[in-house]
């Protein structure tokens, strides 16, 4: 068993970025420079070590978020490679909820793309601090400068330049030290694991300078320190600035940036100084807070392997037909063989294993300490966002948010025979993905299952082949559609029935009325104390609550409807159980069929680069898919439109984009919000 790293030097990160922006290539980067490996995996070559699903080597894409562990400067780095593409944005997520840092990465061309907003404010949502890397400064059309004024405007980022690139495209030779005022040149032979510092050639020394300026007149405004010294001109030393922008970073008020290309080995040991220099330690963040599950009470964890345990469950993978979950250890030490509290659940588990994590290859461990980050084997009944706790001191943490599937397609197995291989494949499928949702559909028969997106789909479809050997047929896909209500309605409910014998009344009394978009569903009881015998209250808001999955229209799930149980009748020896379910029932049926339902739809944002000569026809084949086109603007040599429309006129629009454009547009889309079917 390695030493225990000590707390503060223990960086837990995450690499995040819209879909080739090129995070698995500096990661891999990372992991040679740090001596994790011998050798540079290319995602290009289906090589890369952290995409090492199958599916991940033939797209050339990251689909699972990937853990590994490596080392520079003494620190301990705990990295988080995480997917791009749109589908997988729910890896994203639950890799935010557990780190305690980000490295946002830019493509030098393409800027900041529609999902490097979205993972970004994923990131702001979370409150972790962020580094930048502007990517690729070596394509044609890199613009460094450029993408820094969009980080200000699309992410509201303070930008505090740390390097700065010396030269662009095919003359990029590699970037100055803002801070330290020196040209990092990186020796090619050696696949830039070898660089040296060398002398500001006297045509960029006064841009260096002016950086520089720039970087301590962008620190004064939000660190008092450096602008009582700024204002006084002062000289400030290397060592106070490196520490004022690690203050700016953990205080979430600047973001430090970082460029070079990954591809041609330059610029990254820079990036690892900045994470050990300016990303925070578990014990520079605010201790994780959750709720006593018995009081109810909020309590705190500090980070220190002393405190009593408090650990969340992130992630669930199956491992050749074995559960791993990875865990992050938040306070106190989880070992190998003791056993723990999953309060959410009200179970005891019991760790058969530890592993630390290097992709899909691991090392054996005895405790995980506060801070760490570490795969469990033998964890039975623990899912993604559940907490692990110290049964004598129980806490239960804030569970993750997970999205809600878009798109559906029905699946019947290739034989009757393999119905039962289908079924379990799809359970496991379902507990490792939360935005995978499988149910039976009780008029057809068929097993419906839902997603992300098609791509999402599609990839899981190819697992149950390569992974479980249960090969299925795949319908076309369908859009998951939701519904809601018009205005408010009040209605009784009422049930007056004999059943065996015994005649059972109740009366509900309910009030529907719609919520703002996106503002979710509410349920509450306005009843005077005292009005249903104890039990019955809960009993009945239940049965209102789970009413709302199943709308009144097609069946959809209800969503932004507030319901408020207002009035009950409760009749000595007649009002039962199953009378007060049947009348909630009754009651929010009616209501909600008198509140003037209706359905709404999924419509998703697009962007779409395309060169200038084929603007019309897009345009045109948007409007033709009740489309409507927001912006277009030049980036580079091509254009981008953006542009919202509903899903369900974007099935297969990569290949009619292709042909519109003779292969050269591409398209990135998003979820964005939910409006009535036209």
């Amino acid at each position: 068993m390695a030493q225990r790293t000590h707390i503060q030097k223990i960086r837990n990160i995450g690499i995040i970025a819209h879909i080739d922006a090129g995070k698995t290539t500096l990661t891999e980067r990372v992991l040679f420079y740090t001596g994790k490996t011998h050798k540079i995996g290319e995602v290009h070559d289906g090589q890369a070590v952290m995409d090492w699903m199958p599916e991940e080597q033939e797209r050339g894409i990251t689909i699972t978020s990937a853990v590994t562990t490596c080392y520079w400067r003494e620190h301990e780095i705990h990295i988080i490679d995480t997917p791009g593409h749109v589908d997988f944005t729910m890896e994203v997520e639950r890799s935010l909820r557990v780190l305690d840092g980000a490295v946002g990465v830019f493509c030098a061309v393409g800027g900041v793309e529609p999902q490097s907003e979205t993972v970004w404010h994923q990131a702001d949502k979370y409150r972790v601090p962020k580094m930048a890397f502007v990517n690729k400064m070596d394509r044609l059309g890199a613009d460094f400068w450029n993408v820094v004024d969009q980080m200000k405007e699309r992410l509201g980022a303070h930008p505090l330049v740390l390097t700065l690139p010396y030269g662009a495209e095919e003359d990029f030779q590699g970037v100055f030290d803002v801070v330290r005022g020196t040209w990092i040149a990186w020796d090619e032979a050696s696949q830039g694991m070898h660089f040296e510092e060398r002398p500001v050639p006297e045509d960029r020394r006064e841009e260096v300078a002016r950086a520089r300026e720039s970087l301590l007149e962008a620190l004064s405004e939000v660190d008092d320190a450096i602008l009582e010294r700024y204002l006084g001109e002062e000289e400030i030393p290397e060592a106070d600035i490196h520490a004022a922008v690690r203050r700016a970073c953990i205080g979430l008020k600047g973001v430090p940036v970082f460029c070079g290309s990954a591809l041609r080995n330059k610029g990254v040991q820079p990036v690892l100084d900045g994470v050990v220099r300016y990303l925070p330690s578990p014990v520079d963040i605010p201790p994780v807070k959750g709720e006593d599950p018995k009081t109810g009470a909020e309590v705190e964890r500090p980070p220190r392997d002393k405190a009593p345990l408090a650990a969340l469950a992130f992630k669930v993978q199956m491992d050749q037909g074995r559960k791993l979950t990875y865990v992050r250890v938040y306070s106190g030490m989880l070992k190998a063989g003791g056993e723990f509290l999953n309060p959410g659940k009200g179970i005891r588990e019991r760790a058969a294993r530890l592993l630390l994590m290097h992709a899909n290859k691991r090392e054996r461990v005895q405790e995980a300490g506060a801070g760490s980050i570490v795969g469990v084997m033998g964890l039975k009944e623990t899912t993604t966002g559940d907490t692990l706790c110290d049964p004598e001191h129980p806490v239960l943490l804030e569970p993750i948010d997970f999205y809600k599937p878009v798109i559906s397609v029905a699946i019947e197995p290739k034989t009757t025979g393999d119905q039962d291989k289908v079924d379990l494949a799809l359970s496991k499928l379902a507990e490792e993905d939360p935005t995978f949702h499988v149910r039976l559909d009780e008029d057809t028969g068929q097993t419906i299952v839902s997603g992300m997106g098609e791509l999402h789909l599609e990839v899981l479809m190819h697992r149950l082949v390569r992974e479980f050997n249960a090969p299925v047929n795949v319908g076309r896909p369908q859009v998951v559609y939701r519904e809601t209500i018009q205005r408010e309605a009040r209605l009784e409910g009422c049930f007056d029935k004999e059943i065996g014998g015994t005649r059972q009344r109740a009366a509900v009394t309910v009030r529907v009325a719609p919520r703002e978009r996106g503002a979710g569903n509410r349920v509450e009881s306005r009843l005077p104390e005292g009005a249903l015998p104890e039990g019955y209250e809960p009993l009945v808001l239940e049965v209102l609550t789970q009413g709302l999955d199943g709308g009144v229209l097609r069946g959809y799930p209800m969503v932004d409807v507030e319901v408020r149980l207002e009035a009950a009748r409760f009749e000595e020896g007649l009002s039962t159980e199953i009378a007060f379910r049947a009348a909630a029932s009754v009651a929010l049926r009616e209501a909600l069929e008198a509140a003037g339902p209706v359905l709404l739809e999924p419509v998703m944002r697009l962007e779409i680069t395309v060169p200038e000569s084929f603007m019309g026809e897009v345009i045109g084949d948007i409007n033709a898919r009740h489309g409507k086109v927001e912006e277009i603007g030049p980036r580079g040599a091509v254009q981008v439109i953006r542009a919202t429309a509903p899903l369900s006129r974007l099935f297969g629009y990569s290949t009619e984009l292709r042909s519109l454009t003779q292969g050269r547009g591409t398209f990135t889309m998003v979820f964005s919000h939910y409006e009535p079917v036209e």
